[in-house]
């Protein structure tokens, strides 16, 4: 165990943060004191790869991290169903949510089963009219219109009600989840879930998948057992790598956790996605602008939101659709659709936030940020719950509220510490909430109007403590610090092969400095711009995006003439000029005197 001690000095940062090592100290006075290798496995030690690990985890692979689907509960049985179905020419429709996890899962599912010679149907509810979840008028008509089998994806570990209604009409379900289940399970024919209360360790130990990892485990167990029953005696076995980009995708776009199984998933998807055999993906790369190879951020901020955009503001569909076709033509609408229905989805969440943050200047000093309002996109609210989570430090809920229903939609985001998912189930248990469900960082309801304000009361009570030992100690966690002549693209390199990162496995954090600030103005949209040099002649570009008014970036604008600070961020590779640069994305700073 190292010991814990402040990087640099720093007590107190310009946003009241103690800079900490996340692993061990790596404090270097230029990029060359310390080999690339030894960077890397600093890095990879730092986020919890274990010694003798380290060969796996620094190219992470499936072979090495994949675990026996027949692990988990349920999947014998679900494997033996769609199998079964699959022979027998059954009708089967797939039924998903309308984010980009419902829709990669989705797709997966359909493409996979068309590699097996089997066209599936879809149904996708409508976010507006139908809400998260299946509904069980929805199921049974399904099953009216043929369909022998249902499987749901990134939906119905909570839909009781629903699946009943489905069972007592005579239609199969399988569910295939990855969101918190309560003791009691739906009746469904299987629930495949790594956070069924019942699962065993090992299985457990993978509730950090995304729906659409489960479904790729799902799909690995159909393909064995229809080996094991002679399907492919006179046929071809699927290629199970090529849907590795979907569930790139999902898995980073639904923010889960990139550690272990993830971690191959997204590091061998990345890979797939780069080939662009999947015409529709490879649309939604063109029409995100995107001239190089996508890369994990890219699935984050690019493409996943514009699927998003289908299920928020425009046609549920429309991601699905986009995944699965195969014809180039339609894939390029599709996409530059779903562009369109991006941009507008970012206007009504701009005016959705201004709207919600006028309501927390008004509010006394809650656990849990919770706002409210009539006519509120239901769309938007999770993105905005975000915003609001990152800004304050504190787990956030925005509910929209329907006049003509009585009723408000609401999605929330948390903070790491505090499970809010659990919180959630824990307020619908208790009579609070219409519906409700999700995992620790991201939970949606539905709750009664006139019972939001005592909602509110009831979080503060439960998570009070929680968000308090969460935020008790504001700490920045820094890999490396280093000279200004230390940030060169190649450092960037160094670092990215220690990835890839996101929830879990953090981007790697360095200080640079001392560093006087030569040039400080505001770009865009509240952005603060700096050029920084050193001591050592050499300068570099930072930028702290929606920071401009920040305390930090007030101090930087205004209070830095004559003094010197250290900055700290990620540090990233700008392509805009003659040649690569590398530039730092910054978090924080401290003055250096």
């Amino acid at each position: 165990m190292h010991t814990i001690s402040c990087v640099l000095g720093v007590e107190t940062s310009l946003s009241g943060r103690k800079w900490q090592w996340l692993g061990g100290n790596m404090q270097l006075s230029s990029s060359a004191t310390t080999s690339g290798d030894d960077i890397v496995d600093q890095l990879l030690l730092a986020r919890g790869a274990p010694t003798e690990d380290l060969a796996l985890h620094r190219d992470p692979s499936l072979r090495s991290f994949l675990p026996d689907p027949s692990e988990f509960r349920d999947m014998d049985a679900a494997a033996s169903r769609i199998s079964e179905a699959v022979m027998c020419a059954e009708k089967v429709t797939i039924y998903g949510d309308y984010d980009v996890d419902g829709a990669t899962s989705a797709a997966l599912l359909i493409r996979f089963l068309r590699m097996l010679g089997h066209d599936a149907e879809y149904y996708i509810p409508d976010r507006l009219l139908e809400g998260y979840g299946p509904s069980g008028e929805a199921l049974v008509e399904i099953g009216k219109q043929g369909s022998s089998l249902i499987v749901t994806v990134d939906c119905g570990a909570m839909a009781h009600e629903a699946l009943a209604m489905a069972n007592d009409a005579g239609v199969d379900v399988i569910v295939v989840d990855h969101h918190k289940c309560s003791p009691e399970l739906p009746r469904a024919l299987a629930l495949v879930n790594p956070n069924r209360l019942d699962e065993n360790d090992l299985a457990a130990s993978h509730g950090h998948l995304a729906a659409v990892g489960v479904a790729f485990l799902l799909a690995v167990a159909i393909a064995r057992t229809l080996r094991e029953r002679g399907y492919f005696k006179d046929r071809k076995e699927p290629d199970l790598f090529a849907l590795l980009d979907l569930v790139a995708l999902g898995t980073v776009a639904d923010v889960a956790a990139i550690k272990g199984l993830n971690r191959a998933f997204v590091a061998q998807g990345l890979k797939v996605m780069a080939h662009r055999r999947n015409i529709g993906m490879a649309a939604l790369i063109d029409a995100s602008r995107l001239n190089r190879s996508p890369t994990c951020s890219d699935c984050g901020f690019a493409l996943g939101p514009r699927i998003n955009a289908g299920g928020r503001v425009g046609e549920s569909t429309l991601g699905v659709r986009l995944l699965t076709t195969g014809d180039p033509e339609e894939a390029r609408a599709i996409a530059e659709q779903l562009s369109a229905l991006n941009d507008e989805r970012r206007a009504i969440e701009a005016a959705v936030q201004e709207a919600a943050e006028e309501q927390l200047a008004s509010q006394h000093n809650r656990a849990v940020q919770l706002v409210s309002g009539a006519g509120w996109h239901p769309g938007v609210i999770g993105i905005v719950a975000g915003r609001i989570k990152e800004k304050t430090g504190k787990p956030a809920i925005v509910i929209a509220l329907d006049a003509e229903t009585g009723q408000g939609k609401g999605s929330g985001r948390s903070i790491s510490g505090v499970d809010l998912g659990a919180a959630i189930i824990g307020a619908r248990e208790s009579g609070l909430l219409v519906a409700g469900g999700g995992h620790a960082m991201a939970a949606g309801l539905t709750v009664d109007a006139g019972k939001v304000e005592e909602f509110g009361e009831w979080l503060d009570a439960r998570l009070a403590t929680a968000v308090a030992r969460a935020s008790a100690e504001k700490v920045l966690k820094l890999d490396l610090s280093l000279a200004p002549g230390g940030m060169t693209p190649e450092l960037v390199e160094t670092l990215e092969r220690a990835g890839p990162f996101g929830v879990g496995w953090p981007g790697p954090r360095i200080a640079v400095g001392p560093v006087r600030i030569v040039k400080a103005d505001i770009v865009g949209t509240d952005h603060l711009r700096l050029i920084a040099a050193g001591d050592d002649g050499r300068s570099f570009k930072a930028i702290a995006f929606r920071a401009a008014e920040s305390q930090m970036g007030q101090a930087l604008l205004h209070g830095s003439r004559g003094r010197k600070v250290h900055l700290a961020g990620r540090a990233k590779i700008d392509d805009w000029g003659a040649r690569p640069a590398a530039e730092l994305h910054l978090e924080d700073a401290a003055w250096a005197d």
